[in-house]
């Protein structure tokens, strides 16, 4: 089952970071190679929009260029926020994660039952949702 991918994990993925183990690029990279690539909630372009405008996200293109490929459905699968996902973030803890993208990005997790690619030590420790492993 292909992983939702946090904000964070789309971009050194997309960006070649070297936070990402071989093991994540690789199994990252044969995901979308076969046709079954990694889910993104769409709140996570946002983020990346945001990145960019504080001037925190360095792209080699406009973001009008990159952000298209970069959401394409041969690179991720995107999810909406739609009411499954909004029931889902109702059910969230209130004290969990005061950063509204990441509850997002949690409840997307829960709602479509995937497991989650994230270094967020909060979202970790919560245990809200499952975690990817390659």
């Amino acid at each position: 089952m292909p992983p939702l991918l946090d904000t964070h994990v789309w971009l050194w993925w997309l960006l070649g970071q070297p936070e990402l183990t071989a093991a994540e690029r690789d199994e990252l990279d044969a995901l979308a190679a076969a046709g079954t690539p990694p889910a993104l909630t769409s709140i996570s372009l946002w983020e990346a929009q945001m990145l960019a405008a504080k001037g925190r996200l360095a792209l080699d293109m406009p973001l009008d260029r990159w952000l298209p490929t970069a959401a394409a459905p041969e690179t991720v699968t995107l999810l909406p926020m739609d009411v499954a996902v909004i029931l889902a973030l109702d059910r969230l803890p209130e004290k969990f994660h005061g950063d509204p993208a990441d509850r997002i990005i949690v409840a997307t997790a829960r709602a479509h039952g995937l497991p989650l690619a994230t270094r967020d030590k909060n979202i970790r420790r919560s245990r809200l949702a499952k975690i990817w492993k390659p």
